[in-house]
């Protein structure tokens, strides 16, 4: 799998709007399924967004009308749009990939990026 390494993080006021971008620098293999995750501190990492091969996208409810997760392939980039922003949206997120179909869950994913602070301020 290829190393994955975020960006776009930062601070924002809440009902903000951040894009993370997630570059893959190596090959990519069919049947992926690619994910955002995030982890607040003393919380468990938990799900925030997963995409798969075909293009399905499932989402954790907390996120769900406001966040997009999407990708280039031609540039092995996966994205996070996120949109009304709240505080306890506040969390390290990070980007990961699994080898072939993943449901929204951490055990899942075994190629991990580095994380990317996001911070909402109320």
């Amino acid at each position: 799998q290829g190393r994955l390494m975020e960006s776009g993080g930062g601070s924002v006021q809440a009902g903000g709007s951040l894009i993370l971008s997630c570059a893959a620098s190596g090959n990519t293999y069919p049947g992926y399924s690619m994910g955002w995750f995030r982890e607040a501190p003393g919380k468990e990492r938990e799900g925030v967004a997963v995409i798969d091969s075909l293009i399905k996208t499932t989402y954790a409810d907390s996120v769900k009308g406001r966040f997009t997760i999407s990708q280039d392939n031609a540039k092995n980039t996966l994205f996070l749009q996120m949109n009304s922003l709240k505080p306890e949206d506040t969390a390290m997120y990070y980007c990961a990939s699994a080898w072939g179909p993943a449901r929204i869950r951490r055990g899942d994913f075994g190629n991990w990026g580095q994380g990317t602070q996001v911070t909402v301020s109320s």
